[in-house]
């Protein structure tokens, strides 16, 4: 989510700022910095719904959080305003902080509008919420998967059994010859517990591929629809996981305005610190959503087998060498994200400048390199022959 300052323009008397929680939430009513009035409610859509029409104000403020969508969906439904404050920029950092409560929150959110220095974010519309929320709910599934292969692999460990290695121990052959060693629970003495544990795993593991199934069928179909998933898929070595998640996080790209606002929105621009002389940059910020950034990650590795641009980039920056392997695929990930945020936002195909067709020139670039041209020709006949 891009993050902006708002600056105020209704007044101070109109403010409500929200301080959400799953059960109680506590309302501040800002009348000015001496007059301030709290009241706190069940979290429900007709209290909330309660509260709004009777007070009315002309902006409500909340906190991103889990809350945040469905509450900023009734603001909007009942025609007020309503800001979600980013909670990753500094103004929420409680190093100093000798005093942190509900009320406080509730009322630095106002006093941050008021002084025109409430940092924002925008928020997407409910059908990109859904699909964003199924495809880290598939990643979550993906990351339960492979927990559960692991603690396979330990129960063959610990019983001195060869462990599975490679995709082939986990397809159906892999799985059926797993399954023979394991037995029912309620079947296996003390000393056979193991092959219990082993037969609750492999259940746990076929239940866990089933609904990976399910939500992979779901995404499929939702991609078939989604012009800018099928677009993005035209990359050699983007599959439809990554492009489906590169299509639901960027859904506007227009809202950018350079390849570095997008890499910062990725998490993948470098930290930095900045004192006097001393300008120090360290690793990766990994603010902004860590589904994009991690699957980014993974494909950059997967294009150096498909992708002769990809390649030549992590060449370059690796010198054909062993070293800085990691730092050259995150450059290769971040690379990617801004490749594809200018493939949305022109509607073009992938242009690969390695194999590829040379993109037509604009016209200042075009003059430059005519008055190019036109200066070596005049210095080959001014040269003596």
């Amino acid at each position: 989510m891009t993050t902006t300052t708002i600056t105020t323009t209704a007044t101070a008397a109109s403010i409500l700022a929200i301080d959400l929680g799953k059960y109680k939430s506590l309302a501040c009513l800002y009348h000015s910095a001496q007059k301030l009035s709290f009241l706190s409610f069940s979290t429900t859509r007709k209290e909330l719904t309660q509260l709004l029409e009777r007070h009315r104000p002309a902006v409500v403020l909340i906190e991103a959080c889990l809350l945040a969508g469905w509450v900023h969906d009734l603001c909007l439904a009942l025609g007020v305003k309503c800001l979600v404050a980013n909670t990753a920029s500094e103004a929420w950092k409680f190093k100093h902080t000798k005093r942190k409560t509900d009320r406080d929150d509730a009322k630095r959110l106002a006093e941050l509008y008021v002084l025109s220095q409430l940092p924002t974010v925008r928020v997407p519309p409910p059908e990109t919420r859904q699909r964003r929320a199924l495809i880290e709910h598939r990643q979550k599934l993906v990351g339960r998967r492979v927990a559960v292969q692991n603690r396979i692999r330990a129960i063959f460990v610990s019983q001195g059994l060869p462990a599975p290695r490679g995709a082939a121990a986990w397809s159906k052959t892999g799985l059926a010859g797993m399954a023979a060693r394991a037995r029912p629970l309620a079947e296996c003495e003390v000393l056979e517990l193991w092959r219990g544990r082993l037969h609750l795993a492999l259940t746990e593991l076929q239940q866990i591929l089933a609904l990976i199934d399910q939500a992979e069928q779901k995404l499929d179909e939702l991609a078939k629809q989604d012009v800018d998933t099928q677009l993005l898929q035209t990359i050699p070595g983007v599959g439809p996981r990554t492009a489906e998640t590169v299509a639901a996080f960027l859904p506007e790209p227009e809202r950018f305005q350079s390849g570095k606002q997008v890499s910062a929105y990725g998490g993948f621009v470098p930290r930095q610190y900045q004192s006097s002389e001393l300008d120090r940059r360290g690793r990766i910020s990994k603010r902004g959503p860590k589904t994009l950034r991690k699957l980014l990650v993974e494909c950059a590795w997967c294009l150096l087998r498909y992708n002769a641009w990809a390649r030549a980039v992590y060449q370059r920056l690796t010198h054909g060498g062993k070293t800085r392997k990691k730092q050259a695929i995150v450059a290769v990930a971040r690379k990617l994200l801004v490749r594809c945020w200018a493939m949305l936002r022109d509607g073009a195909l992938w242009h690969d400048p390695q194999t590829g067709p040379k993109p037509k020139l604009s016209p200042s670039k075009q003059r430059r390199q005519a008055e190019a041209q036109r200066r070596r020709q005049a210095k080959l006949q001014a040269a003596p022959a």
